[in-house]
């Protein structure tokens, strides 16, 4: 083996890397949040979260991956750390799959069907396919997949790359008389678990083994210890990715490998017992590719088996290795781990936003009462609901703004697009409940109160405001259309219905029923209702031109109320007629 055969190992490895990143970028984005934003609901049950975590790691092609993202989920206390140990071990199944894949490389064979199946063969007209599909195809979808075509294509082919490299090992005695150190048991797993947890990929690690494999120097006394420690070498990516989080999030990293330490003891007194009493009569044989991938998949199945029924187990080992509660630690929110897994980390958002939306809301509702009557306690909930709602924009902004940087699909660009436009308005709407909490103090330290005429008018504007405010925030949560194209006609109605009160205002003060002071509180009040109608309004607006997939807010508002949307016109019809003022004839003031 020359140097050239060195360069041609580590530009295989480097192929091989970065095939698979490619591969799990397209096929992250490909599934978006559709399947991981279904995590939460599958981990209510055992079978269904072990089943969910094998599918996860088979869409993101990296059991790692899907560790770290647990991490970032219990951090930011998204679920605990009870619901992620059948997800582990499912993801444990579903990592054996790029093995088989892998071994697709030792298939040998005369038929034009088997040559088929060999990756010098086939990789080829998966990149052809691949890159045709990239360059032709309009939708982004269609482009997504054809880059997990190139993505398998390059990683395919830095497996063969690895293999030619390695075959002038199967000549060398030196080579040969080095790997009989690897018949000590313990140091092929340590030397698994260092490879792997150096290069922090499992599938390389196999990948390099089962190149390894085609020397035919391999025996099954050699491959057995190194897949049980590359096993365990995996665990490295989630152990650093818990550094400085939580401890329940800890823990996360602590299950894991606990998980593949004990399933490594386990298979090893079983295996090395069973061979010392009976004597294994292949265990000098050399092994080939799938043969390597089957000790992979029979090792994570049977540590499956065993621990399953252990969870708890698991839990408690992870309590007494990290010790103490997160009583007095704070979640983070939305931990950037999830940022490793762009459409969970969507999908979060959203969340976290429909949360933001219902603060808002509710932030309003208790503005509105406090005008009615006046409470200190309720006073201070507007208060503190407020600067939750500046917390929101602060932190979910930054979280958003990082997201969109990743390799999103249409759909999740979509909704980032949708949310960074919506959490300013929450913000904003909680900035004018704010307002009117004040006046609603102002009134109560002044012993002020409105006339009967204007206490009906405020009642009714509220009953609008409070229904515009439904309208807009189940539009966004539901992507509702039929409930955001409602919201303008109300917005509408609500502009003039304030216009009246103020006229009625105006009449009241000319007639020396009201007083000026009361006269600039009702002003704020109107102005700060009449803004928070606005921002309903730009909320239904994003959602509609989102899913029509523009945003010209102008553009939108003038085609809405040219007078040729029939719709429009009926709605706006409807809700002049309910909140029509009952008194609008100035007579009834006499």
């Amino acid at each position: 083996m020359d140097v050239y055969s060195i360069i041609s190992l580590f530009g295989g490895l480097a192929l091989f890397l970065y095939g698979m990143h490619t591969m799990s970028a397209g096929l992250e984005k490909l599934s978006g949040s559709k399947l991981q934003s279904t995590l939460q609901k599958m981990t209510a049950h055992t079978s269904t979260s072990l089943i969910f975590g094998a599918a996860i790691t088979i869409a993101i092609q990296s059991s790692s991956a899907l560790t770290v993202m647990l991490v970032g989920l219990v951090n930011s206390g998204i679920m605990q750390l009870e619901q992620t140990v059948s997800v582990i071990l499912g993801g444990n199944i579903g990592t054996t799959l790029t093995a088989w894949i892998l071994s697709l490389s030792g298939i040998s064979g005369d038929s034009i069907f088997i040559n088929l199946l060999k990756p010098e063969n086939f990789s080829p007209i998966v990149a052809l396919i691949g890159v045709i599909m990239i360059m032709a195809c309009n939708t982004q979808k269609k482009k997504d997949i054809g880059g997990v075509f190139v993505g398998f294509a390059i990683l395919m082919y830095g497996m063969t790359l690895m293999s030619g490299s390695v075959a002038p090992l199967a000549d060398m005695p030196e080579f040969t008389g080095i790997l009989t150190a690897f018949n000590n048991p313990f140091l092929g797993v340590l030397v698994g678990l260092v490879f792997t947890g150096i290069i922090q990929s499992s599938a390389a690690s196999v990948g390099i083994l089962q190149a390894l494999s085609l020397t035919g120097c391999i025996t099954y006394g050699m491959a057995i210890p190194l897949v049980m420690g590359l096993n365990i070498g995996t665990c490295a990516t989630a152990l650093l990715s818990s550094i400085g989080t939580t401890k329940n999030a800890r823990r996360v990293a602590i299950v894991h490998i606990t998980g593949k330490i004990i399933g490594t003891v386990f298979c090893m007194i079983v295996f090395y017992g069973l061979n010392a009493i009976i004597g294994f009569g292949f265990i000098n044989s050399p092994l080939s590719a799938p043969e390597v991938a089957l000790c992979h998949t029979v090792f994570n199945i049977i540590t499956t088996i065993i621990l399953l029924p252990a969870r708890k187990v698991l839990i408690k080992i992870s309590r007494i290795v990290v010790r103490g509660n997160d009583a007095k630690q704070s979640e983070v929110f939305l931990d950037e781990r999830l940022l490793l897994s762009p459409g969970l980390a969507v999908h979060e958002s959203y969340n976290m936003a429909v949360k933001m939306s219902d603060i808002a809301r509710s932030c309003v509702l208790t503005a509105m009462g406090l005008m009615l009557s006046y409470d200190n306690d309720k006073a201070a909930d507007v208060k503190t609901e407020e600067t939750e709602l500046d917390m929101y924009e602060d932190k979910l902004g930054s979280f958003l703004v990082k997201l969109s940087a990743s390799a999103l699909s249409d759909n999740d660009s979509a909704d980032v697009s949708k949310l960074l436009h919506n959490i300013g308005d929450f913000e904003r709407i909680g900035d004018h409940a704010l307002n009117i909490r004040q006046s609603a103090k102002e009134m109560h330290e002044k012993g002020l109160t409105f006339s009967e005429h204007a206490t009906e008018e405020v009642n009714l504007l509220f009953s609008a405001l409070n229904e515009i405010l439904t309208l807009a925030m189940d539009s966004f949560k539901d992507d509702d259309l039929d409930k955001a194209a409602r919201v303008e006609p109300l917005e509408q109605v609500i502009d003039v219905l304030i216009a009246q009160i103020k006229r009625k205002h105006i009449e009241r003060l000319q007639a020396g029923r009201c007083t000026i002071e009361l006269g600039f509180i009702l002003n704020d009040l109107l102005n700060n209702c009449e803004r928070i109608s606005d921002h309903c309004s730009n909320i239904a607006v994003c959602v509609t031109e989102i899913d029509r997939g523009e945003f010209d807010t102008h553009e939108y508002l003038n085609t809405v109320k040219s007078g040729n949307d029939a719709r429009y016109k009926a709605d706006f019809a409807e809700y002049a007629k309910k909140y029509e003022l009952k008194y609008a004839h100035p007579s009834v003031h006499k």
